[in-house]
């Protein structure tokens, strides 16, 4: 079974942490899907617990889908040495990673909708 983990980066503004979590519970109704939320910093669920979360849940394999736009620093360095440290833990279980937001068609028709908002 495949599970997915939502990756942000975490807030001392725990609004935007309810906001990536309530992003997960939209994510699991609307498809279905078995998912965490996960925080690289300031907030909980760590990487680690969610996928523990996640194998409990009867995952076998995890896609870390990171809620970020760009392949900044912590997408470059961080995110893989925390996947590669968690993975070391689990001898049964694949982690990938997903591209960031950055070029998905989306993106662009949500920063177009916020345009139209604002005229």
């Amino acid at each position: 079974m495949k599970g997915y983990v939502i990756f942000a980066h975490g807030s001392r503004i725990e609004s935007a942490n309810t906001a990536v979590r309530d992003l997960v519970e939209q994510f699991c109704s609307t498809g279905g899907h078995l998912a965490e939320a996960a925080f690289l910093d300031l907030a909980e669920p760590t990487l680690a617990q969610a996928v523990e979360l996640l194998v409990r849940r009867g995952a076998s394999e995890v896609v870390v889908i990171p809620y970020f736009l760009t392949l900044g620093l912590h997408l470059q360095r961080d995110l893989p040495q925390l996947v590669a440290d968690v993975a070391a833990g689990f001898a049964q279980l694949t982690i990938s990673i997903a591209p960031p937001l950055d070029g998905h068609p989306a993106l662009l028709a949500a920063v177009l909708d916020r345009a139209r908002e604002s005229a």
